[in-house]
C-alpha cells in the first residue's frame, strides 16, 4: 500500500534510549513516508542509559536529552512511558496496531566471571550498583551494604572506571551531580579507602578512555597507585598504540612516577592479572578475592603464571561486559545476546528491524547509535516504499489507547515526564543539587497524578 498523511506508517519504537529516539528523529526528518511513531518504554522514565547508565558526575554528556526532548515533542511521535512490551503490550497486539515494529531495548544483563565466590554476599555486576547509584527504579529497593573498606572492580572499560570514581569521590564531590539520593546517603557512610581496578591484559588493551583516566589524578581524597612493571609495553605494541591508548600510557606513566600524597584513599590501577576466587568469610559474604599474575602470549593473550596474591576486599564488582535479554515475541541470538538481524532487518520477520547494542552487542558511545539507527531506518523505509510491509488493521491512535486503558495500564505521557523533571529539578535545587532523581516507580507514579491534578490533566 502507499502511506499517506491520512494513512501515515505507523511504527512502533520499543526502547526509548539513545537508539529509539534516534530511530524515532531519522523517521519524522525524512518526506519520502508520512510517519506516526510511538516511542515505548517499560519505565516511566525517557532516555534509557543516558540517564540510568551514565555516570552522574559526567552532566555534560546528559545534555544530549534536550536534543531527545525536541524529537519527542513532535506531534507525530508519542512517547508512552510504564508500558511494558511483551506483557501490557503483547507482540500479537503491537503486530494488530504498527505497520512495522523497531526494536531498540539494548543490552541490560551483564557477563559473568565465572569463578568460585562469584554468588557471595558483596559480589556483584557494575551493571547492578550503576543502576543502584543512578537510581534506576529496578535497583532502588535494594539495600547495597557499603561496609567494605576495600573494593575491587574487575575490568578495565570506562563503567569499570566510572563505579570505581564514584567509590572514591566524597560526598561533597557528588553534590555537584545528580547521584539518586539513596546512594549519596549511603555513600556518605561507606568506610571505602582502597579500589582496586583489574585487567587481566596489559596497559596497551584497556578500553577506558583518557578523559575518564585522567580524573583519577583530579580527586580530593584519593590518589591512584600504579606499579611501572604492571604498565610495561613492548616496542610492537606501543608502535601499534592508536592515539588514545598512548595518551592513556602517559597518564599510567605519570601515576606510577608520582610519590605517594598519603591521601586517605587509594584508586590501585593494576594490569596483567585474573581473578581467580571470591574468597568467603564463612558465613556467605566476600572477605577477599585472589587474583593470578598474567603475562602475554606472542598472540597477545593472557596467560597465568602461578603466582598468586589475594586483595583485601569486601566488595566484587564485575564490568566484564554487557548482553542483551530476550523479550517475550521477540527472536533472540543466545550466544551473541542480540536480535539476529542483516544490517537491521529482523532475521526472518517482515516489517521488524533493531537498532544499539540490542542490534550490534554492546559497543561504543551515545553518538555511535546515531548512524547505527539511521541504516535500520533507511531499511524500514525501502520497504515502506517497496510495498513488502503488511499493514496492519488498526492503526488508529485510539484504538491503541482504548486497548492500554482496558488492561488498566497507566501510560505515562511526555507531559507527565516533563512534570517529573520539573519536580526532580526543583527538590535538586533545594537541596543545592542539580537534580534529585526519584527512583522508585510508585512514587515516580504519585508525583505524576498529583501534577495531573494539579494541572486539571486528571
Amino acid at each position: 500500500m502507499t502511506f499517506t498523511p491520512d494513512r501515515p506508517l505507523r511504527v512502533l519504537v520499543v526502547g526509548s534510549g539513545p537508539s529509539g529516539i534516534f530511530a524515532a528523529d531519522a523517521l519524522i526528518k525524512q518526506t519520502d513516508v508520512p510517519v506516526q511513531v510511538d516511542v515505548l518504554d517499560r519505565l516511566p522514565t525517557p532516555y534509557g542509559l543516558v540517564r540510568y547508565g551514565v555516570a552522574p558526575d559526567h552532566l555534560k554528556i546528559k545534555s544530549v536529552t534536550a536534543g531527545f526532548e525536541k524529537t519527542l515533542s513532535d506531534p507525530r511521535v508519542r512517547f508512552l512511558g510504564n508500558v511494558s512490551f511483551g506483557q501490557d503490550l503483547t507482540y500479537e497486539e503491537a503486530k494488530a496496531h504498527y505497520d512495522a515494529l523497531f526494536y531498540t531495548f539494548g543490552a541490560s544483563s551483564d557477563r559473568r566471571l565465572d569463578i568460585p565466590g562469584e554468588d557471595l554476599t558483596g559480589s556483584m555486576s557494575a551493571t547492578e550498583f550503576v543502576a543502584w547509584y543512578n537510581g534506576h527504579p529496578d535497583a532502588a529497593a535494594r539495600e547495597m551494604l557499603l561496609h567494605a573498606t576495600g573494593v575491587a572492580v574487575v575490568g578495565v572499560g570506562n563503567v569499570a572506571l566510572d563505579v570505581s570514581r564514584i567509590l572514591s569521590k566524597t560526598v561533597a564531590e557528588l553534590r555537584d551531580s545528580d547521584i539518586a539520593p539513596h546512594a549519596l546517603d549511603a555513600l556518605e557512610r561507606s568506610p571505602v579507602n582502597d579500589v582496586w581496578i583489574l585487567g587481566r591484559r596489559g596497559a596497551a588493551q584497556a578500553k577506558f578512555t583518557t578523559k575518564e583516566l585522567r580524573e583519577f589524578g583530579e580527586l580530593h581524597v584519593s590518589e591512584p597507585v600504579v606499579k611501572p612493571e604492571e604498565i610495561q609495553v613492548s616496542e610492537a605494541d606501543e608502535q601499534a598504540a592508536d592515539s588514545t591508548v598512548k595518551k592513556n600510557l602517559e597518564v599510567l606513566r605519570d601515576f606510577a612516577a608520582r610519590a605517594p600524597e598519603g591521601k586517605e584513599r587509594r584508586l590501585h590501577l593494576r594490569f596483567l592479572v585474573s581473578p581467580i576466587e571470591i574468597l568467603d568469610d564463612g558465613q556467605g559474604h566476600v572477605a577477599g578475592l585472589k587474583i593470578e599474575r598474567n603475562r602475554l602470549s606472542d598472540s597477545g593473550n593472557a596467560v597465568g603464571t602461578g603466582e598468586y596474591e589475594v586483595l583485601p576486599v569486601q566488595m566484587v564488582l564485575r564490568s566484564v561486559g554487557y548482553k542483551g535479554v530476550q523479550v517475550s515475541g521477540v527472536p533472540f541470538d543466545e550466544t551473541r545476546g542480540v536480535i539476529p538481524n542483516e544490517s537491521g532487518r529482523v532475521t526472518g520477520r517482515v516489517g521488524e528491524y533493531t537498532a544499539g547494542w540490542i542490534k550490534r552487542g554492546p559497543s561504543g558511545v551515545i553518538g555511535t547509535n546515531k548512524a547505527d539507527a539511521v541504516e535500520s531506518v533507511k531499511l524500514l523505509l525501502q520497504d515502506a516504499q517497496d510495498g513488502t510491509l503488511t499493514p496492519a488493521p488498526d492503526t488508529s491512535r485510539e484504538g491503541l489507547d482504548a486497548l492500554l486503558r482496558s488492561k488498566a495500564v497507566e501510560v505515562v505521557t511526555l507531559a507527565d515526564w516533563k512534570a517529573l523533571d520539573a519536580h526532580e529539578l526543583l527538590t535538586g535545587q533545594a537541596q543545592g543539587r542539580p537534580r534529585a532523581k526519584v527512583a522508585h516507580k510508585a512514587q515516580m507514579l504519585a508525583v505524576i497524578q498529583d501534577e495531573r491534578t494539579r494541572g486539571g490533566r486528571g
